[in-house]
Parts: structure tokens; C-alpha cells; sequence
């Protein structure tokens, strides 16, 4: 049988005073709540991922700017190990650039003009073994009057596919910092090493990035030569369609309509469907009322074809073409949500 041994009171307060003795004095580290707790904040902008680590003090009625935060002096801009910032590309700082990887940030305050740093040392204490001659980049911004903050916190306001401001944010001060980056070059660059691995043998991969090039930057050039990479593979309505679209936008207007009667002969129904409608989205609607009517011509079975072919005319403002059209929509259907669908629009003409 196990007996319980009873400490003396002295004895039991004298454990409880080693427990409690100066960690210095140990070996071990327990893990506590902290006074300070780690935060972090993220934005991606088009592709580049951005992000912030950052210790998060408390105001705790306590005098900050010039008191517990000098003037004029490196501060660690969070507490305890460094504020981390991190982009996985480059990007421009108030209008510098900065290479992708992860930094230490700092900041200097001023009475009017603040100064933040980007140290390449991104892993060390607070500011105590700072030196300048690690420095990526220095920017200079301006505090600005903010609501009261109690605790420490970043954030990445108005993000746009092209630019964020981070900012600082503690008691009752705002420091801006404004990122952008260079999207287009961002995305090319990764479109392609992406074609350096599996997409390179898919020619829907190839007409995707000859597409996103083609609507998003002013490099034509390598839109023209994705979507000859694409129809090298596997010629289709799409790429030829995007070929066509593109030596168009260079000049070249015959071409451009041979290359347009080649894709609209290998689409399928859906694939015209789809291009008429685009069409119709450009208020282009001659040009859209005569893809859809071949369309009706090649599949005079199928009530869709008709029923676009009556919008395109009720969008042009022909009334009596359109009511037409959807009568024979109507008469093909044979599903009640079409039929009824149709027969509210033909009431309300």
C-alpha cells in the first residue's frame, strides 16, 4: 500500500520558491501565453503572395510615441523576434524596388517623417544587433492620425491585382507603406516556366495564357505565339479563333477572316453558341445574328439555336424576327422549364 508523505510547510514553500526562481537559473523553457502574441497578415496581388510576421504589443496606458517607442532610433516596428516581411516576387516600394525573399523590417519614427527599413537579416532579436550595412531598401513615409489601436496589428488596405498599402497601425498613429507590382511580368514569367513542365503538351494551357495575354497586357507578341503553340498540338474553334483575333489586332485582315472561317468550321454547337454570345456582348449584333443563324442552319434540331437566334434579334430591337425565332424555340422544347421560360418571354412581346 502506497502512503502519501505529507511536506512540512516550510519544506512545501521552499519548492514553491525554487519553482518560481529566475529562469535563468534553469535549463528548460516552458511555453506560455505570450504578452506580446504573434500576428500576421497576408495579401496576394495577381500572383505575388505577401506577408507580414509580427510580435503585437499592447498600448496598455502606456505613453508610446517618443516614450516606449523613441524618436530618431532603429525600432524592431512589432515586438520581441523581428517583423518579418515576405514577397515571393519583386515588387516596388514607394516607388523602389525589392527582389522577392523575406526581410527583416524596421522602422525609424519621426516627428514628421518616418523611415522603414528592409533589413536582408530576417531572423534576429528585436533591433539590438541591427546595422545598416544589411539594408535591402530604405523608403520614407509620413505617419497620419488613426483611431485608437490598442494592439500592435498590419494591415493590407485597398488591395487592387496591382498595388496594396500596407500599413501600421498602434495607439492613435498610421504608417503607410504602398506596394505595387508588376503584374503582367509577374505572370508571364510564371506562365512560362509553367510551360517548362506538363502544360506544355496541352493545347488547352497554351490557348488559356494566349487568351490571358492577350486581354490583360500589351504583349501581342507572345499572345500570337502561344496560340500558334496551342494549334501546333491540336487545331480547334478555340485557338484558331484566338489566331484570328490576333493577326487582326496587327493588321492583317484577310488573314485574320480565313483563320475566322477555319475555327467557325470545326466548332461544335455550343462553341458557336458561346462566340454569338460574345458577340452580343460587344453590341456587335449584324455579326453576332449571322454566326447564330448558321448556327440554326447546321442544327436545325436544336431548340437552343433558335432561342439564341431570338434574343439576338430582340437585343438588335427587331421584335417580330425575335417572337419568331422563339416560337420555334418553343416548338422543339420539351422540357417544361424551357417551355415555360420561353412562353413568358413570348407574352410579354
Amino acid at each position: 500500500m502506497t502512503r502519501l508523505v505529507r511536506l512540512p510547510v516550510a519544506q512545501a514553500a521552499a519548492l514553491l520558491a525554487l519553482a518560481a526562481a529566475p529562469a535563468a537559473a534553469q535549463n528548460f523553457r516552458l511555453v506560455l501565453p505570450e504578452a506580446s502574441p504573434r500576428g500576421e497578415v497576408t495579401q496576394t496581388i495577381g500572383l505575388t503572395n505577401i506577408a507580414v510576421n509580427y510580435g503585437r504589443p499592447g498600448v496598455n496606458n502606456r505613453p508610446i510615441w517618443g516614450a516606449l517607442v523613441p524618436f530618431d532610433t532603429v525600432w524592431r516596428a512589432g515586438a520581441n523576434i523581428n517583423t518579418v516581411f515576405s514577397t515571393t516576387s519583386a515588387i516596388s516600394v514607394a516607388g523602389k524596388p525589392l527582389a522577392a525573399g523575406r526581410y527583416g523590417l524596421f522602422m525609424i519614427p519621426g516627428h514628421d517623417k518616418w523611415t522603414v527599413i528592409f533589413s536582408k537579416e530576417a531572423d534576429a532579436w528585436g533591433h539590438f544587433s541591427y546595422t545598416s550595412s544589411e539594408d535591402a531598401l530604405r523608403i520614407t513615409t509620413s505617419a497620419v492620425p488613426s483611431g485608437m489601436i490598442e494592439r500592435l496589428e498590419y494591415t493590407m488596405d485597398d488591395p487592387t491585382d496591382r498595388a496594396v498599402t500596407l500599413t501600421l497601425r498602434w495607439e492613435k498613429l498610421a504608417v503607410p507603406i504602398p506596394i505595387t507590382v508588376d503584374r503582367d511580368r509577374v505572370v508571364l514569367d510564371s506562365l512560362r516556366q509553367q510551360f517548362r513542365n506538363l502544360n506544355r503538351f496541352f493545347p488547352q494551357a497554351w490557348s488559356q495564357a494566349s487568351a490571358w495575354a492577350m486581354n490583360n497586357t500589351k504583349d501581342m507578341a507572345i499572345a500570337e505565339a502561344w496560340a500558334d503553340s496551342s494549334i501546333n498540338i491540336q487545331p480547334s474553334f478555340t485557338n484558331v479563333m484566338l489566331k484570328s483575333m490576333l493577326v487582326r489586332a496587327r493588321g492583317d485582315a484577310a488573314t485574320a477572316d480565313q483563320l475566322k472561317t477555319r475555327a467557325l468550321g470545326m466548332a461544335t454547337e455550343a462553341e458557336v453558341n458561346a462566340y454569338g454570345y460574345q458577340l452580343l456582348g460587344q453590341k456587335n449584333f449584324d455579326e453576332a445574328i449571322a454566326v447564330l443563324t448558321k448556327n440554326t442552319k447546321d442544327h436545325p434540331a436544336s431548340a437552343n439555336v433558335w432561342d439564341s437566334l431570338g434574343e439576338a434579334y430582340l437585343l438588335k430591337g427587331d421584335k417580330a424576327k425575335g417572337k419568331s425565332y422563339y416560337q420555334k424555340a418553343l416548338s422543339l422544347y420539351t422540357d417544361e422549364v424551357n417551355k415555360k421560360r420561353v412562353t413568358d418571354i413570348l407574352a410579354k412581346l
